[in-house]
Order: structure tokens, then sequence, then C-alpha cells
């Protein structure tokens, strides 16, 4: 005869030792886990605007085909006001590609990690209502401060080392600033004529990035790197409601001769 097992009264469960193990070891792998996760997300943002900005320079180059071999250019002569209005003539950079169905989709001038960003895409470039394609759009110009800076005045004859578009953010002395900057103060895209896109941390060490206007030396000022005579190119951007930028959203900023 069998006799039947007694069973304990007792359910079988984790002791309290066990669970704070297991606690923390489920906070140790999430410190490890989220912040590579954050980070892997960040670098496919900035991938992500690597090829926009890579992208825009290539649209200005394409422009210039039909343009008599100059890229668009703010100034008003190059965009009189008959032709494109902005509130500010640093918009017109993209404007007048976009007038020109050459780049048109407003998304690619705006970074996901550029704490100026609203998170709000504008609806288009050129106003929707606007037959003429004369005005821009003002979801577009409205409270906005494009992720880029741009280069008026340059001509697909200027040396292919030639900066045409670069991150928000960039100053004289070859430093992001950390309030205007896209990416803060850890650097930048810089696009050049000759179409290759580099990303900087600093323009000045430890090789200068760009070609002096002037000698041929190489300069780590973007101002000293763009053409100063017999024409004088001029940097456009909309500056953040914080930090300095060095290109100006009505008159653009002047080269400079170089060294």
């Amino acid at each position: 005869m069998l006799i039947p097992s007694r069973r304990s009264g007792r359910t079988a469960g984790f002791t309290l030792i066990e669970l704070l193990t297991v606690i923390a070891i489920i906070g140790i792998l999430a410190a490890i886990v989220i912040p590579t996760v954050g980070s892997v997300t960040d670098k496919a943002k900035r991938a992500v605007d690597q090829t926009n900005i890579r992208e825009i320079a290539k649209a200005a180059t394409i422009f210039a085909q039909d343009n008599n071999d100059a890229l668009p250019d703010p100034s008003p002569t190059s965009i009189p006001a008959t032709v494109l209005n902005a509130t500010q003539r640093a918009f017109l950079w993209p404007g007048i590609m976009a007038r020109n169905n050459i780049l048109t989709d407003p998304k690619i001038y705006f970074s996901k990690l550029d704490p100026a960003f609203s998170g709000t895409y504008p609806l288009s470039i050129i106003a929707q209502t606007d037959t003429t394609k004369r005005t821009l759009d003002t979801t577009f110009t409205s409270g906005r401060s494009l992720s880029y800076e741009f280069v008026g005045g340059l001509r697909t004859s200027d040396p292919a080392t030639t900066p045409v578009v670069f991150t928000r953010g960039l100053q004289a002395n070859g430093t992001w600033n950390i309030n205007s900057g896209v990416y803060k103060d850890t650097g930048g895209y810089i696009a050049f004529l000759g179409g290759n896109v580099e990303w900087f941390t600093n323009t000045q060490t430890p090789t200068p990035a760009f070609t002096s206007n002037n000698s041929g030396r190489r300069v780590g000022s973007i101002l000293q790197g763009i053409p100063f005579a017999p024409r004088q190119a001029r940097i456009y951007g909309i500056p953040p409601t914080s930090g300095a930028i060095l290109g100006n959203p009505g008159t653009g900023t002047a080269a400079q001769r170089g060294p």
C-alpha cells in the first residue's frame, strides 16, 4: 500500500535576498543598455543630418548649372524681392532652390538633435497659396532657426575646398557655440564645394579645415576660407533664441582676407 506523500504547506517563491539580487541585476543592465540605446539613436540621427547636408550642397551645385555657375545667393542683387520675398534674407538660400523645384522638402533643413527645433516640421518652403511662388511659407520662416548656415556668393569655379553649408553654431575661432550649436559644442558637419562632407570638433586643430582665400595656406576660420576678392562671399544663418552664430539673417556676414 502506497503512503501518500505530504505536500508542504509552503509555496515555493523568491526569498527577499533573491528579489533584491534580481532587482540589482536589472538595475545594472538598465544602466548599461539605456545609454547605449540613446547613443545609437543619436548616431542614427546624425547620419541623417550628414546625408541632408550633402543633399543641400549637391542641390546648390545643380542650381548653379542653370544659373551661370552661380550657387544660391540671398543678396538683394541676386534675389530681388520681385523674385522671392522673406522676412529674413537667410531663408532665401533654401527658398530659391525650392522655387526652382530642385530641393522642396522643408524637413531637410532641420535636425532632430537641434535644441532649437520644435519637433514640428514646416508644411512647405514656398507658400502653397502663392501661385507666383514669390513668397516663403510662414510655417518655414516664423519662429524658426534653420539647423544650417549657408555661404552666399559662390561659383562652381571656386576651389573644391570652399565650404558651402555647415551645421549652425560654428565660430570664427573654429569651435561650435554651446548654446547655438546644433550638437552644442561637440562639433558639426561642413559640406564643401567638391562634394565631400566632414565632421569637425574644431576647425582650427589638429589640422586647419579651410584654405586661405589669400595665400592658399590652411586656416581655421571659415570667414578666411570663403572668397574675399574680387567677390566677397557672405554667410547667412538664422540664430536661435540664445547663442552666437557667424551667419547674419539679413545682410550676411562678409568674408575676411586670409593670412
